[in-house]
């Protein structure tokens, strides 16, 4: 035997903790600036790039991605060595991890601004930036997979299978949810449309929070809580229990985001029922952290981390009680749509993530330069802003979110709807949109506290890399081979063991709730507790006969873990989309057949998405009464289905527009696109007077419904080779309504092109020239009764 000594490479740790607090800052000042465009609607300063439709998705990219990712990526590179006893397996591939993911945020930062989005929430962006993503996260996958092959411990820690399992299912989510037809450089079509693409969009959407920013974090806390507070983790068979139960149920959750939707209610229910189901592992994880500080809790008073990391736990515990309570489809019915989601999204982002990077940065970066912390007061300053600021966050987006799904659904002695005009909604809550801006400012300026207290700290020392030293055994020489009975391998142990036949046999019955109806869902359920229980008693006669545990066996057995997670993952998306996608059960026949866009409505369609309307607008009319006298006739699943992608919104600021269509004339759309309050008093919307500069590209009329015509679109090649003219037709028609009431405007605008798209809206297409309207008052005299309908943000 002989020592080897081993130097850490934590040059990447750094850099990744710099890009961090960096981007952090520019993410949180972005969702700052949008947070009070909200409020005051000048502050969308009248240009294209900067309106709150295209700065919300470049704030959530930024805070997830930017901030959240590379303060993961800093904690996996520090805690990975170190629990493996070895350096990363490539300095080149850390280097080329590192720049490629800071190139992919500076593209995102660009192109969002510029109207590129695929308008899929926490996956706008184009393909090109897609592709890159995935060749990046390959990159640090082989560098990770690397590292565990030429480690020197032969057990995998806690913190390693929940980096393992971020590995995995961020890469299935990430590739199945960004397939695509590119239509050009930073154009493209998604290949699901309407209810498939729903589901699949929230599928990731769910999963990207569970694996992005809540599974690398919990790998995190594991390492990091343990460390600052100088104890063990709590308890290790709790911490297996964490793990496998919350890596399973997870990825069934997603349709709890489309509660009450024209998803079919099976797939309703079961993200209802796993989703109330998360409340068991997410709990244990948070109890097994808060516990690990038995006998520590007097640091607390002293130590800012460990006040930093405790409080991010108990933000995670609250943001999964609040989950799944608002997964419950009568608690969704009141809450979804409205700011109560905000505000529990933030709960999770700035309490959870947000504490968790602050107490890894306050405890990483004094080691990493080899000093002490420049200034705990300060530390202990940045704790105290920033949870009143989110607790400031969480309580006026609780208010504002109650009021808003109360005053929706409230109605008169007579059945009709107490206040039927939607901006008496926005005026009500405004007072909040002002205190959320006010605890959003504070945890910015907490977090540039914690950006020049480590600043300090750096420079108060100098790098330093960390090094250990391990016992590496000589190779063994070969002997003359002595007969006798070879061993099982551990590897068929796995295989065979009986918990993983019983683990195979649970997920199988799981996977076909997917497809049972309630009375077979009961007795499946059933199943699975008595198939439970059975394995419970199984293992416990294992381990009283001294038979090594399952988990055992294959917790220094990469491969064989990381399959099993991927099998466990597999499971639940399998279950779930495969009736959806691959045999279109979302889509009943019913009614009458749909017609395609026509060419200019699918101009103004992109146009839509380019704005980020979809950022304030649903197009999902619920099956509720006060949704039906509001809106319309209920959504239904078969008219979406030319929709690539899907457009349902997550957030009403503004009403649902899925009825919109000939609810008003041109002139009132033109209207309220150049001056929102003209017709809409009260409305925060900003205006977007460009569209009416701006001419949309003819020739691209073709070229879009040539790529329909390949994702399945119904158009015939005569309808391709006619795109052109039925285009300018089209147009001119509305440009002629419009100018018989005194407006100008070009034929091949945008205004014009983005008219067409609302006109069709819950009908039909309008090619054909409508004919001449009578003319309707003047937009400072509109009727009171169109004033007061649902018009407006």
């Amino acid at each position: 035997m002989h020592q080897q000594r081993i130097i850490y490479d934590d040059t990447t740790v750094r850099r990744f903790i710099i890009a961090s607090v960096l981007f952090g800052i520019v993410g949180m000042a972005v969702g700052a600036l949008a947070a009070s465009q909200l409020a005051w609607w000048q502050a969308n300063l009248g240009i294209p790039y900067t309106t709150y439709s295209r700065l919300r998705p470049l704030h959530t990219n930024a805070v997830i991605f930017a901030f959240v990712g590379n303060m993961m990526f800093a904690g996996i590179y520090y805690s990975t060595q170190r629990l493996l006893k070895t350096r990363m397996a490539s300095d080149l591939l850390s280097k080329i991890h590192f720049w490629g993911w800071q190139l992919i945020i500076v593209a995102a930062a660009i192109s969002l601004p510029l109207g590129f989005t695929t308008s899929k929430e926490y996956a706008e962006l184009e393909w090109p930036i897609d592709v890159a993503i995935a060749v990046i996260w390959v990159v640090f996958a082989i560098n990770f997979f690397w590292t565990l092959a030429k480690r020197h411990e032969k057990n995998l820690y806690v913190a390693i299978w929940f980096y393992i399992a971020t590995i995995v299912t961020v890469a299935v989510l990430h590739i199945v949810n960004s397939l695509a037809l590119p239509l050009s450089g930073m154009k493209s079509y998604s290949v699901f449309a309407g209810v498939q693409d729903a589901l699949v969009q929230w599928w990731y959407g769910h999963n990207a929070v569970a694996f992005f920013l809540t599974t690398p974090i919990l790998g995190i806390m594991y390492y990091f809580l343990p460390k600052a507070a100088e104890r063990p983790v709590y308890s290790y068979r709790l911490s297996i229990i964490h793990f496998w139960a919350l890596v399973f149920i997870y990825i069934w959750a997603g349709p709890h985001h489309l509660l009450y939707t024209a998803l079919p209610d099976w797939a309703q229910s079961l993200g209802m029922i796993f989703s109330v189901m998360l409340w068991a592992p997410s709990w244990g994880g948070m109890l097994n952290g808060l516990l690990t500080l038995k006998g520590a809790w007097y640091k607390l008073r002293e130590d800012p981390v460990l006040k930093f990391l405790i409080a991010g736990v108990t933000f995670y515990g609250m943001a999964t009680f609040e989950g799944p309570l608002l997964s419950i489809k009568s608690v969704s019915a009141l809450a979804h749509y409205t700011d109560w989601i905000v505000g529990h999204v933030h709960s999770g982002a700035l309490g959870w993530n947000g504490f968790m990077a602050a107490g890894m940065f306050y405890w990483l970066v004094p080691r990493l330069y080899g000093t002490k912390l420049h200034s705990p007061k300060a530390a202990d300053a940045h704790f105290w802003l920033g949870t009143v600021g989110i607790l400031l966050y969480m309580v006026s987006m609780w208010i504002s979110g109650v009021t808003q799904g109360l005053m929706w659904q409230a109605a008169n002695p007579d059945g009709t709807l107490l206040y039927p005009n939607f901006v008496e909604t926005l005026l009500a809550i405004r007072p909040m949109y002002i205190v959320r801006f006010v605890g959003g400012s504070m945890y910015l300026v907490g977090f540039i506290m914690m950006a020049w207290n480590l600043w300090k700290t750096a420079r108060a020392g100098k790098a330093v890399d960390g090094e250990t030293t391990v016992v590496v055994e000589p190779p063994t020489p070969v002997a003359e081979p002595v007969p006798a009975k070879a061993p099982t391998p551990g590897w068929v142990q796995v295989v065979t063991g009986r918990p993983l036949v019983f683990a195979i046999a649970i997920l199988t019955v799981t996977m076909f709730l997917g497809w049972a109806k309630p009375v077979r869902a009961v007795v499946l359920m059933g199943a699975i507790i008595a198939l439970g229980e059975f394995a419970w008693i199984v293992t416990r006669r294992d381990r009283e006969a001294g038979r090594p545990s399952w988990f055992g066996l294959i917790e220094g057995k990469p491969l064989a873990f990381t399959v099993l997670t991927l099998i466990a993952i597999l499971i639940g998306g399998v279950a779930e989309l495969l009736p959806t996608i691959m045999l279109k059960q979302a889509v009943p026949a019913h009614g009458q057949a749909q017609e395609p866009y026509s060419p200019l409505e699918l101009q103004g369609r992109d146009l839509y998405v380019r704005e980020g309307c979809y950022t304030c607008h649903s197009q999902m009319i619920r099956p509720f009464v006060a949704e039906t006298q509001r809106y319309g006739d209920v959504s239904r699943a078969e008219e979406f289905i030319y929709d690539y992608p899907f457009q349902w919104g997550s957030k009403r600021t503004g009403p649902d527009l899925h009825r919109l269509g000939g609810k008003y004339p041109n002139l009132w759309h033109y209207t309220h696109m150049m001056d929102p309050r003209a017709t809409s008093p009260g409305s925060n919307m900003p205006p977007y007077p460009w569209l009416a500069e701006q001419r949309i590209v003819v020739k691209d009329a073709p070229k879009k419904l040539a790529l329909m015509q390949r994702l399945g679109v119904p158009y015939s090649n005569a309808d391709v080779d006619s795109a052109e003219a039925r285009q300018k037709t089209q147009a001119e028609g509305i440009t002629a309504d419009l100018a018989a009431q005194g407006v100008q405007v070009a034929w091949d605008s945008e205004m014009v092109a983005i008219i067409s798209y609302l006109q069709r809206l819950g009908r039909g297409p309008q090619d054909l020239p409508a004919p001449p309207e009578k003319a309707p008052a003047p937009p400072d005299r509109l009727p009171a009764a169109t004033i007061a309908s649902e018009e407006g943000r």
